[in-house]
């Protein structure tokens, strides 16, 4: 029988958020209705509100999230009701080109929950930020989008491995294969920069080199394993990073900004053969300009980073032990727990940097 719930709705571009009653139907086959104890606020949040991912108002926000599945539809065998998770917005299709020759962290045709959640009395259909929506009660996803997790993590940790802490993480280690001993340089050390920073340091990389405009960032920074930091403000970059680095540049050169002017940075601040991998998000308009012989002379590689190359299936439950054992520091991540009504002031926060993350507790 479909269920009525509080959730949070971006009804049109630039508006306002507001807490509106919505319909989850039952689960049909393939699907999972889950119970969302924690949801992270994620700058793509604010961005499906600005308009910038779609227009296909209006929107259930929210997709950084763990909850209990309460129940699952024909055909769901990996997880059943009971079953703590952390919720994914790419569920491996496993019969794709890419799944098919064994890098499902490729996959061409992730999946997400056939049926739509509609608002309740109007019966509008809403569209799922990322295809979970899960600023709401209860939210109904495709059961490949549920990962199963050891519970005896906090669900305000475990939920931000749904997106920008994985992203930052698997930037370091899945794409950009940071290893022991290796130099790093991360530029902008918001939410993804500083779960980059802190996968380079669980990689064991020897020198990290935080870089941002704000010094607040950079503190964090610090407390994340970051070994040096250089304000973007007051310093060159590129030069700091040369300095820091014998003259020759970082190994790996993480930007986690997505804008033409930082990417060149990141470019020019790596070694002969080293790494760049962009895993900050650029805008449709923005476009990039480099010598194409630079980029054939430098070597090495140019990449991005597609939530962080990560496969939900392995990464979750192993980062999860690392945390529950202490060697991966989640909670450092958590600025302000908040409720589903406080959602647009936590969107506010985010946008002055004024927090890592808040992460709304049902």
């Amino acid at each position: 029988m479909a269920q009525e719930v509080r959730g949070v709705i971006a009804p049109g571009k630039g508006e306002p958020v507001r807490v509106e009653t919505i319909v989850v139907p039952d689960p049909g086959p393939g699907e999972a209705v889950v119970r969302i104890q924690a949801c992270g606020v994620c700058h793509t949040d604010l961005h499906y509100k600005q308009g910038g991912i779609s227009d296909e108002f209006p929107f259930l926000l929210g997709h950084e999230a763990a909850g209990v599945v309460e129940s699952v539809g024909e055909g769901v065998t990996d997880v059943a009701p009971g079953d703590f998770v952390i919720l994914n917005w790419r569920a491996v299709c496993g019969q794709c080109r890419a799944c098919l020759r064994g890098r499902p962290w490729f996959c061409f045709d992730t999946r997400n929950a056939e049926q739509r959640m509609t608002l309740a009395g109007s019966g509008r259909k809403l569209s799922a930020a990322l295809g979970i929506g899960a600023f709401a009660e209860k939210t109904l996803v495709a059961a490949g989008q549920c990962t199963k997790v050891d519970p005896a993590v906090a669900p305000q940790v475990a939920g931000l491995l749904g997106c920008g802490v994985m992203a930052g993480i698997g930037a370091a280690i899945n794409t950009g294969g940071v290893g022991r001993g290796d130099s790093v340089a991360v530029i902008g050390c918001g939410g993804v920069g500083a779960a980059a920073i802190v996968g380079s340091h669980l990689a064991g990389a020897a020198k990290i080199i935080a870089i941002d405009i704000d010094e607040r960032k950079l503190e964090t920074a610090r407390t994340m394993g970051a070994t040096h930091t250089v304000n973007a403000k007051e310093i060159d970059p590129v030069e700091a990073t040369r300095e820091l680095t014998g003259g020759f540049g970082a190994d790996v050169v993480i930007e986690a900004v997505g804008r033409p002017e930082t990417y060149k940075q990141a470019f020019h601040a790596r070694d002969l053969a080293g790494t760049v991998v962009l895993v900050g998000v650029p805008t449709p308009e923005m476009k990039l300009e480099l010598p194409l012989l630079d980029v054939f002379g430098r070597g090495g590689a140019l990449k991005s980073s597609w939530y962080g190359d990560c496969l939900p299936s392995r990464d979750f439950p192993l980062l999860i032990d690392l945390h529950l054992h202490g060697r991966l520091p989640l909670e450092k991540f958590v600025t302000e727990t908040i409720q589903l009504d406080e959602v647009e002031s936590a969107f506010q926060r985010m946008h002055h940097g004024d927090v890592l993350r808040s992460v709304v507790m049902l």
